[in-house]
C-alpha cells in the first residue's frame, strides 16, 4: 500500500504549514513518535531535502528502507536513490516487498503522493504559524476515514491525527 504522512499547521490565509527554512516549525514529540510507530519496518520516499533537513544522527532513518529522490544523481550514505517519485516506488517496493511505502516529503512528493497514494495520514496542530513549504490540500476524492479526538501537546500545542482514504 503506498501512503503518504506529514504534519500541518495553518498559516494567517488558512493555508495547510509544513515547512519553514527547511524545518518545521512547531516540536510536537507526540507527531513524531506516531510518525515513527506507523513507518518503522516499511520502506520510506523522500525528496532530498527532507534528507538533508534529518538529523545526522537519524539519516538513514532506522528500522525502514530508506529512498531518496533526487535528479542531482547524488548518492546517500544508507538511502537508495531514484531519480522520480515512480522509480522510488517502484524501488522501495522491490527492496521491502510486502512493507507499506511512506512517502514523507516533501512538498513537491506530497503533491505528487495525492495521485498514487492509498492512504494519506495527517497530523493537524492547532497553531497558526508562518511558513514556506504547504501542504496539498486534499479534494473531494480524499474522505476522512479514522480521526482520533483533538489531544493537547506535553508542549501545549493542540493536535489530532487524521486518516484520509481515496474515494
Amino acid at each position: 500500500m503506498i501512503k503518504a504522512i506529514w504534519a500541518e499547521a495553518r498559516d494567517a490565509e488558512g493555508r495547510p504549514v509544513i515547512g519553514r527554512d527547511g524545518d518545521m516549525p512547531w516540536h510536537l514529540p507526540e507527531d513524531l513518535a506516531h510518525f515513527q510507530a506507523l513507518t518503522r519496518g516499511h520502506a520510506v520516499v523522500m525528496g532530498r531535502r527532507t534528507w538533508e533537513s534529518l538529523p545526522p544522527r537519524f539519516r538513514p532513518l532506522p528500522g525502514r528502507v530508506n529512498v531518496v529522490v533526487t535528479r542531482s544523481g547524488a548518492s546517500f550514505a544508507g538511502a537508495a536513490t531514484a531519480s522520480s517519485l515512480d522509480d522510488a516506488l517502484e524501488t522501495a517496493a522491490s527492496l521491502s516487498p510486502g512493507t507499506d511505502v511512506w512517502i514523507i516529503g516533501g512538498a513537491a512528493l506530497f503533491a505528487e503522493a495525492v495521485r498514487v497514494a492509498d492512504q494519506i495520514v495527517v497530523t493537524e496542530i492547532d497553531l497558526e504559524t508562518e511558513g514556506d513549504t504547504y501542504a496539498p490540500v486534499l479534494d473531494e476524492g480524499w474522505s476522512v476515514a479514522d480521526s482520533t479526538p483533538p489531544a493537547v501537546s506535553s508542549t501545549g500545542l493542540g493536535y489530532r491525527f487524521l486518516t484520509f482514504l481515496r474515494g
